[in-house]
């Protein structure tokens, strides 16, 4: 049936009146933010017209574009789920470039039924258009994101071609988000991918590549050979250049983070870091973040939480130190291995503990982890480069606190929960929906400290800054019930545009958090990354059009002025002062009040221009004084007046 007009469903169930019109964003019976989820039909043999509403459910949007008007109803899904979709269930990791499968539909038409595939955690917008292709976007795209893509392609190679789908980055289905490779579907085919493939389709994006690189990529692109290892060959020319063109790019950014106990808990087993009172610490700010929520009572979840902050603090300053004094750039797999033993020795430390005490099962106190590391190498410098940072952000995590980036545009989740609901994903039982229905199906499954180093797994991923964004990390008491992916349009644009400060952004964010689920700690970290060359000013300093009539600009408070201005730099009271009072006292001047000043002064300079002109004008050569020689000329003011004035 044909249906022009959709009726969107409340996701509340308890809802007394869940269908609304349209368009409309809060439910109208009971303000319940309402979903849009957009989903992608895979395999369509047959055109389905737009606008049909499908079951009474789905809404065809566009080809292949589909709508879910009921999206707190479980789709359709097979008890045995068929192998052919096995690829994108052991593939969840990498889920922030691969969809996720959401449930399948039986399509009936003249007696024939078949079943077409319904993706979740598509290249879709929040209005349901399809991002660009790469081939689309490369063209235009900068020389580092260029590069970037690249890089992102031989790291998602080996794991893709592990289950026969590497041919989907060789498709229109490869699409981009910004700096993110995003694949809409997974092309599997019979037989292995050849690397030559991947040779031909990269050396094709060569001739329309940024100036800058394109000898550079031509010289990668030769490396490439059948043989597997080719791709670990090139890996330290391409991470060379990928670094080289980020330091192009200048990096300012700030940091602040918080955390709260909630409204029902009296103990804090989270620790974050920093947190207002670190800032001016040490060399680790802004560099590192740190959250970290403890399992296993008060009595030992907030131990362990601290004890690992505290001691990954000592050896990741260890670890910038032998950066700093490295010759040659470390390579990302080295980098990655050393944080990877950090992780180890400071769970072996906590698990050692728990041994002494006799704790097992749950009572065995540990910590869940995200830590967000910038790490400031420097590129080599050459000729036609300067030495700048290389803009690297490396993210770990363990368990279920999380890290998001936000643009402008965007909410991107970066990590995987280690719970029993990826779990069950990543070994293809079962769809994530399904398991979280499980009683368990939100249980962590490791903690740092709970067992031994070496049945730990740490997450590590190595990304780049190259687009101006936020970075956000928190634990569970905010992530709960996607409350970040609900409600982050909400308050980062405000911090992106320089209404709220970051740390009133961080307040806001725990302020919500204990609104809306309430029932647990909360720790939040905000990092703002800026690739503009002048600094950040992430408190609100009010413009002479935004001020009100009367308004005065106040002076900075030391924390404001402590975060403002980095920390390897004073701040000078002399200019900054006087400056302040000048701009206070223009503000503070009513319009109507200055309009008249201004005429008043230009009247009296006109009478006295007539007057002496006048005078000048009555004169005869006997008239002038005998001390006369040349007109004397005005004196300077003392003080010239600055533009701004």
């Amino acid at each position: 049936m044909i249906d022009s007009s959709p009726i969107i469903y409340c996701p509340n169930t308890n809802c007394p009146d869940p269908s609304n019109s349209w368009g409309r964003q809060q439910c109208e019976a009971c303000q319940t933010q309402l979903i849009y989820r957009y989903l992608w039909a895979v395999t369509l043999e047959f055109e389905i017209s737009v606008g049909e509403l499908l079951g009474d459910r789905y809404y065809v949007v566009a080809p292949q574009v589909w709508l879910d008007t009921k999206p707190s109803k479980p789709p359709f899904v097979y008890e045995e789920l068929p192998g052919n979709i096995m690829p994108y269930l052991y593939l969840y990791p990498q889920r922030l470039h691969t969809p996720d499968i959401y449930g399948f539909y039986q399509y009936e038409e003249e007696n024939y039924v078949t079943d077409i595939l319904l993706l979740s955690n598509v290249p879709l917008n929040s209005e349901g258009k399809l991002f660009p292709s790469l081939l689309e976007a490369w063209p235009t795209a900068t020389s580092v994101r260029q590069v970037y893509w690249f890089w992102q392609m031989m790291q998602l190679w080996k794991p893709l071609s592990e289950h026969r789908v590497a041919f989907s980055l060789l498709t229109n289905n490869l699409r981009v988000e910004g700096w993110r490779l995003r694949l809409l579907e997974l092309d599997i085919q019979p037989r292995k991918t050849k690397l030559r493939d991947f040779k031909i389709f990269w050396s094709n994006l060569i001739s329309t590549a940024h100036p800058d690189i394109q000898q550079a990529l031509t010289e990668i692109c030769h490396m490439i050979s059948d043989i597997g290892e080719s791709l670990e060959a090139i890996a330290p020319k391409l991470n060379q250049l990928l670094l080289e063109q980020a330091a192009q790019l200048p990096l300012n950014f700030q940091i602040m983070g918080a955390t709260n106990t909630g409204p029902v808990h009296l103990h804090n087993e989270d620790y974050c870091y920093p947190t207002e009172q670190d800032l001016n610490s040490n060399q680790l700010v802004p560099h590192l973040a740190i959250i970290c929520d403890g399992v296993g009572g008060h009595d030992g979840g907030e131990v362990a939480s601290q004890l690992v902050a505290q001691s990954i603090k000592k050896l990741v300053q260890n670890l910038l130190i032998e950066v700093e004094q490295q010759q040659e750039l470390t390579s990302p797999d080295v980098v990655k291995k050393q944080l990877e033993e950090i992780i180890r020795v400071v769970n072996n430390m906590i698990s050692t503990e728990n041994d002494k005490q006799g704790r097992e099962s749950r009572q065995r106190m540990g910590t869940t982890l995200v830590m967000a590391l910038q790490l400031p190498q420097k590129v080599k410098p050459t000729p036609e480069l300067n030495p700048n940072n290389a803009h690297e952000l490396y993210i770990v995590s363990i368990g279920d606190s999380r890290a998001y980036w936000l643009s402008r545009n965007a909410c991107q989740l970066l990590t995987v929960d280690d719970n029993v609901a990826s779990r069950e994903v990543r070994l293809g039982h079962c769809l994530y929906w399904q398991a979280l229905e499980r009683l368990d199906g939100g249980a962590l499954t490791q903690a740092l400290g709970t067992k031994a180093g070496e049945f730990i797994s740490p997450t590590i991923q190595r990304f780049l800054i190259e687009e101006e964004g936020l970075l956000l990390l928190c634990s569970d008491g905010l992530s709960d019930n996607n409350l970040v992916e609900n409600s982050w349009a909400e308050y980062t644009p405000k911090v992106f545009r320089g209404e709220i400060s970051l740390k009133q952004g961080v307040e806001s964010l725990i302020e919500l958090a204990n609104q809306k689920n309430g029932h647990d700690n909360t720790s939040v970290v905000l990092v703002y990354y800026n690739l503009s060359p002048e600094k950040l000013v992430l408190f609100n300093i009010p413009t002479v059009t935004t001020l009100e009539k009367g308004t005065v600009i106040k002076e900075l408070s030391e924390a404001s002025k402590e975060l403002l201005y980095s920390n390897d730099e004073e701040l000078s009271e002399p200019d900054s002062e006087p400056q302040l009072k000048t701009v206070q006292n223009i503000l503070s001047l009513k319009p109507w009040m200055f309009m008249i000043g201004l005429l008043f002064i230009l009247l009296v300079g006109a009478i006295i221009s007539i007057w002496r002109n006048w005078e000048n004008f009555n004169f005869t050569p006997g008239d002038l004084p005998t001390n006369w020689q040349t007109p004397i000329e005005p004196e300077p003011l003392e003080t010239p007046l600055s533009p701004n004035s």
